[in-house]
């Protein structure tokens, strides 16, 4: 019997919400949230850990972490931690532990073939944090009320999930693309408009706007001003508009990495999405000073990027088969659509995607060694799914050229820190939230041990994930 699957306790915890400094007594959580529970003791260490810490610093082996209520209490070497009276002791030899992961691209809804963007207000929770996925940010919705409903629910104890941080719905310009109009974005016409959008959503809660594809520099540098007024912060998949134009205008984060610049487009138009802008990053030499510009701008300013590589690897031939977890949690019909899709992208001759994504990887390694502050994100679409993908994300960064440290930190801790919420979460020291993923194996050695998550603490709370997968099989993009 595995050493990190306990019954529940019958004593008082604390669960937190939405904000990090407020606890909830364990008699809030619903007999759903109990449900799912392997480990409810007040006072737990593990034992014998690989500990990944989330500061990009080297593994450390024989590690022990006390967990008091929803906080880490002490971290440090076995027989040297002092574990208090009455604790629940789990060795967990042979396994390595690393922060929570933090997702700056988690949507609440799943993006089918079809094209079909379905709710995942059921399975989408379940998922991310089955998969370790302990924090996330929207980053674009479809369903912002649904989203913030499921935020409440979370934070209230009523259903399992990640910790949730609030991005409005899509905003875009006035454009030829009805596909987004019909994705529920919001078109801009005029100031007044982006005004009144930013101060509507923020009064709803949201905490970020994002902006898409189709939208105008002037759109943009008035809904970047307003939040920034209101006290929020603003993200963008671009392609009408540059990365150093964004970040000239004072742009927070941007999503997908090099995928999402058409800078180096140059029969790109002003404000206008060229169609031709990825194959021209295809056919970018990465030596080429306008990425070194791009990237010293971005640096400069603060500016960080969130990495999509598990979705992105989805659109180039190098798509990988589903795996048999993906079978068991996709329903049939999404499956015979993905096989289609799949088929469609392994026999098109588009050999130039291949090399726009090696770019992309090329590109956050130099952004990274300039000094940019790098997250990621699953973008849940097509086969990536939730938290399936924030792991894949994980494999793809090493396979890219980072050290294994620095990819948790990029998962975890950097993602904390574009949030504002570094000094609670996204590394694993004493003081900071108790969201811990135990994993089977040794990540550094092998990446792909980070899908044997064994045990997944949020806020002092030890989920199975086993459970929770296997709560949601056949429901993504369904339910």
């Amino acid at each position: 019997m595995r050493t990190c699957t306990r019954i529940l306790g019958s004593m008082a915890i604390l669960f937190l919400g939405g904000e990090p400094a407020k606890g909830q007594d364990r008699d809030a959580l619903s007999g759903d949230v109990r449900s799912y529970l392997a480990v409810s003791s007040p006072v737990v260490a593990l034992e014998n850990v690989l500990l990944f810490d989330g500061t990009g610093g080297p593994a450390r082996s024989g590690q022990t972490i006390v967990v008091r209520g929803n906080r880490i209490e002490s971290v440090g070497a076995t027989g040297e931690v002092e574990i208090p009276s009455g604790a629940e002791r789990l060795d967990l030899e042979g396994h390595s532990v690393m922060p929570g992961m933090v997702g700056l691209h988690n949507h609440m809804f799943y993006y089918q073939s079809t094209p079909r963007a379905s709710q995942m207000q059921y399975s989408g929770p379940r998922l991310y944090l089955g998969a370790g996925v302990t924090t996330v940010r929207t980053t674009g919705s479809v369903s912002p009320y649904q989203d913030i409903s499921l935020k409440g629910a979370v934070e209230r104890g009523e259903t399992p999930g990640p910790r949730i941080l609030i991005t409005a719905p899509y905003v875009i310009s006035p454009g030829p693309d009805e596909r987004l109009r019909d994705l529920g974005m919001y078109a801009i016409r005029d100031e007044e408009a982006a005004r009144r959008y930013v101060r509507y959503w923020t009064a709803e809660g949201a905490e970020w706007i994002k902006a898409y594809t189709q939208i105008t520099r002037e759109a943009l540098a008035t809904i970047i001003d307003e939040a920034h007024r209101q006290g929020m912060k603003v993200t963008a998949h671009l392609c009408s508009v540059g990365f150093r134009e964004a970040t000239a205008m004072g742009i927070d984060n941007l999503e997908h990495g090099l995928w999402a610049n058409s800078e180096y487009d140059t029969t790109r138009e002003p404000d206008k999405c060229s169609p031709n802008y990825q194959r021209s990053i295809a056919e970018l030499e990465m030596d080429d000073p306008r990425v070194a510009e791009t990237i010293s701008e971005m640096v400069a300013a603060g500016v960080a990027m969130t990495s999509t590589v598990a979705v992105a690897e989805q659109a180039t031939p190098l798509v990988p088969d589903l795996t048999e977890r993906d079978l068991d949690a996709l329903p049939d019909h999404v499956v015979e659509a993905e096989m289609e899709r799949r088929s469609i992208f392994r026999t098109t001759e588009m050999p130039w995607m291949i090399d726009l994504f090696e770019n992309m990887l090329d590109f956050e390694l130099a952004f990274v060694e300039a000094g940019g502050v790098l997250a990621a994100g699953v973008d849940p679409a097509w086969g990536a799914l939730p938290g399936y993908g924030d792991q894949r994300n994980f494999e793809i960064l090493v396979e890219a050229g980072f050290e294994p440290a620095a990819a948790v930190r990029i998962v975890s801790a950097n993602g904390a820190r574009i949030l504002g919420l570094n000094d609670q979460l996204g590394t694993v020291e004493a003081g900071k939230l108790a969201d811990l993923v135990v994993i089977e194996g040794d990540i550094e050695l092998r990446p792909s041990d980070i899908r044997n998550v064994r045990l997944v603490f949020k806020d002092g709370l030890g989920y199975d994930p086993d459970r929770l997968t296997a709560a949601v099989a056949g429901q993504v993009g369904v339910r």
